[in-house]
């Protein structure tokens, strides 16, 4: 019942924060299914891009994101697992019967979009750190779903790493064209494909 409008406060407070607006440079605002993927700096990272989104679009699309980070606390959990949505998956697998893929499938079964962050962990800032595989087999999977890269501007100086409260600074949320996985092409080719794309945006 209260998820909602903690949803709106969050996004409002993030909102006059950074003044955070969506720049679609490569692509519209659209209903459609999508995975966005995106550069990875700051905690704020998520909340950036999913207030840059229309409401209706941000009522469809959930964050990915490490499961032992966002079960530490009961303001956490709630927040990610309650408010947002969050598809969550283990970042360590002992248990190889289980896939580490299977929650996002199950969420674009459900006709969701995701958001995506292929470094696996926070940069720095000055470049894109190798992206992890998970993205390639996801897309191998659903090969129909469109992947959106998004630059995120100024968020590592919004909420740097160890800082408990955010600094006030002007964000800017670039999206790009989307593209989709092609039928031969391999894990390599793939991911250097996409992290092309998304410093693209960044030289912008």
């Amino acid at each position: 019942m209260f998820e909602p409008l903690v949803a709106a406060f969050i996004t409002g407070g993030t909102q006059l924060l950074t003044g955070v607006r969506g720049r679609w440079a490569g692509c519209g605002p659209s209903q459609a299914q999508r995975i966005y993927y995106a550069n990875h700096t700051s905690h704020m990272d998520f909340l950036l891009l999913w207030s840059a989104l229309p409401p209706r679009m941000r009522a469809k699309t959930r964050p990915v994101a490490a499961e032992d980070y966002w079960s530490e606390g009961m303001i956490r959990r709630y927040i990610g697992k309650q408010v947002f949505r969050g598809v969550f998956v283990e970042r360590v697998w002992s248990d190889r019967t289980t896939s580490p893929i299977a929650p996002m499938i199950e969420a674009l079964d459900r006709g969701d979009s995701l958001i995506l962050f292929p470094e696996g962990t926070r940069g720095a800032g000055v470049d894109l750190l190798p992206f992890k595989s998970g993205i390639f087999h996801v897309a191998r999977e659903r090969p129909g779903v469109d992947l959106v890269p998004v630059w995120m501007d100024n968020s590592y100086r919004v909420m740097p790493k160890g800082a408990v409260l955010p600094i006030p600074l002007l964000c800017r949320v670039t999206f790009g064209a989307p593209l989709q996985i092609d039928p031969d092409e391999n894990r390599d080719a793939f991911l250097d494909r996409l992290r092309r794309h998304l410093l693209e945006l960044k030289a912008e």
